[in-house]
């Protein structure tokens, strides 16, 4: 059975200092999917960058409220984004389809399972699944917390073997991550409470966190799956995961019964 690995690609990687969309890492990161699937991988990717994409490409003279940027931005950003992707894996002959959701999406019932059968399908078909939430109509408390707790709600619905989330910096610290005697936590087992080495801090142009990460990786480790959390800006990340692993900064959540 092939493995089956969700990457959820934060907006604190997509996005450049200036805010928009860095378009260099995001083909990096293309060329090293398309790798995975040589290696008979199934990648699902889960991205954010639909906000920094549209900021870019669209300047707005009068003043918008947080929705309506959100709304405005992510609609006009997410056809550009997908647009990217598109041509981009396009180069390695791989086709991608969107799916776009919400978190009632993921409730029992009709539309949880039609969402499953729809990026069953797509795998089937040797199709690219690339989601992301749905900006446009998830507004206040109909929206995810971030894009991490939208990729673990995946992996659990997907049966994924791995669940990997990159960030901007390498794991988990027994400290701050600034700080010259801290130290990356490189495993953690089932049941481990690493709360005290967690500080509630969103990201600069994502709404998530190390927190953020750490609850997700936490849930999906219950749930049977392996968490990642790594350094998306690295070069070369997601091969050298896979490949040479222990020679790469990382978190990883183990999950009971799993060596």
């Amino acid at each position: 059975m092939r493995r089956r690995i969700v990457v959820k690609v934060g907006s604190n990687v997509l996005t450049r200092s200036d805010g928009k969309l860095d378009v260099t890492r995001m083909s990096a990161l293309v060329d090293q999917i398309a790798w995975l699937r040589h290696q008979d991988i199934e990648v699902i990717l889960v991205s954010s960058g639909a906000m920094a994409s549209g900021r870019g490409e669209l300047k707005v003279n009068h003043d918008l409220d947080s929705v309506e940027q959100r709304q405005l931005f992510s609609a006009v950003g997410q056809v550009k984004l997908v647009g990217l992707y598109y041509d981009l894996f396009r180069e390695f002959n791989i086709h991608v389809g969107q799916v776009l959701t919400m978190k009632e999406n993921f409730e029992p019932g009709e539309q949880y399972r039609n969402q499953r059968a729809c990026m069953t399908v797509m795998l089937e078909n040797d199709v690219l699944p690339i989601v992301n939430e749905n900006d446009t109509v998830s507004v206040t408390e109909l929206m995810f917390t971030d894009n991490d707790e939208l990729s673990g709600l995946i992996a659990q619905m997907m049966e994924a073997d791995t669940l990997i989330l990159l960030s901007n910096i390498d794991g988990i610290y027994d400290g701050h991550p600034d700080a010259p005697s801290s130290h990356i936590i490189p495993v953690v087992a089932s049941g481990t409470d690493l709360s005290q080495y967690i500080k509630a801090e969103k990201s600069a142009f994502g709404r998530g966190g190390m927190h953020s990460k750490y609850t997700t990786a936490s849930k999906v480790q219950q749930a049977g799956i392996r968490v990642i959390i790594a350094n998306g800006e690295r070069d070369n990340i997601l091969v050298n995961l896979i490949e040479n692993k222990e020679n790469v900064p990382h978190t990883e959540f183990i999950p009971y019964g799993i060596d």
